[in-house]
């Protein structure tokens, strides 16, 4: 089957936005982790010159905050003044900030900006229809963001506007994108939905839980076979990074031009044979239960318990062998380097 490309989405650069708009707001960058952070300080070194951030109180990242020297207060009282709200706190936090410290606090005409359309897309946040509601993605994280920004550089970001109110969402939205450094890349326009979506099902399926599962399964598919685990370790996933970076500078079909001809041709007889239909199969159900909301009531069920399955899961991946050999050969690096 040939593959089908749709019209490309439209894309801007700084060239296509206007700085004094972010420049002109009253921001509040709500939470200050990864990326608010980095939102925060980038609005700042592009000329935003009225930003506070809104915390938790007792909020560990206060501390980083203030001595980066902006003004901290509560969500709330963050939002009460500011002309563009911009949420950087957890998905699944964004519903009970929404209903008890924004949406009561909000002036009319002000614009929310989220970096992941998850919470809009889903209805964890129904905004108020005065409301401009606008999508601001940056493509990486947060610390990286920054040293590209610092560096001169940006990075990709998916732009889209919700909700126009005051007829200047689009324009608001490429300001604030450029002020991120994303218009030295490029900003693309997209939707909500299209961004969450693909964004969900892309880490699922591939950055997380398929290359996670993939990498560990080979390994411990050696290491039952009684291969070293440590030659196992190498060739399952010391490796990927050097591979990965490889097919990013140069795309799939340039990157194996680089490859031996052994590791080209087993790529071609094997690959299929990996990612076959029942895989297919398994990612149009994945996919399903993304576009469904079912994904996101499970995420928000076991978040309203406390997360108990999260927390289950992460200490179990903790404790998978691979981990215990990647931290034995990374004890023996560093012991080389003293």
């Amino acid at each position: 089957m040939t593959d089908q490309i749709a019209a490309p989405l439209p894309v801007f650069h700084d060239r296509d936005c206007d700085l004094a708009i972010i420049r002109g707001k009253r921001v509040a960058v709500i939470g200050y982790g990864s990326q608010g952070r980095t939102h925060a300080l980038n609005l700042r070194d592009s000329g935003v010159g009225d930003i506070v951030v809104g915390l938790k109180t007792g909020s560990a990242t206060r501390a980083r905050a203030e001595a980066d020297g902006f003004p901290v207060m509560t969500a709330g009282e963050a939002a009460s003044n500011a002309d563009v709200v911009a949420v950087m706190v957890s998905d699944e936090a964004h519903r009970d900030l929404w209903a008890n410290e924004l949406a009561p606090a909000m002036k009319p005409g002000a614009a929310l900006i989220f970096a992941h359309g998850l919470s809009v897309r889903f209805g964890l946040v129904q905004p108020r229809a005065d409301l401009d509601v606008v999508l601001a993605s940056p493509k990486g994280i947060g610390p990286r963001i920054r040293d590209l920004y610092v560096e001169g550089q940006g990075v990709f970001a998916l732009f889209g506007v919700h909700q126009d109110a005051t007829g200047g969402a689009h324009a608001l939205g490429l300001s604030y994108a450029a002020a991120l450094g994303c218009g030295r890349k490029g900003i693309l326009e997209t939707t909500f939905a299209a961004e969450c979506e693909s964004d969900l099902f892309g880490e699922q399926v591939v950055l997380c839980g398929g290359v996670g599962e993939l990498i560990d399964a080979a390994f411990m598919k050696l290491v039952d076979a009684g291969y070293p685990p440590e030659v196992a370790w190498f060739e399952c996933f010391y490796e990927v990074k050097l591979v990965t970076d490889l097919m990013f500078e140069r795309g799939i079909a340039g990157a194996f031009g680089k490859i031996s001809n052994t590791a080209e041709y087993g790529a071609y007889l094997t690959g299929p044979r990996i990612i076959g239909e029942p895989s297919r199969a398994a990612m149009s159900a994945v996919l399903g239960e993304v576009r469904d909301g079912s994904f996101v009531k499970r995420l928000m069920a076991d978040y309203d318990a406390g997360s108990p399955d999260l927390l289950a899961r992460r200490k179990a991946l903790g404790e998978r062998t691979i981990e215990a050999v990647g931290a034995h050969l990374n004890a023996v690096a560093a012991k080389a380097e003293d």
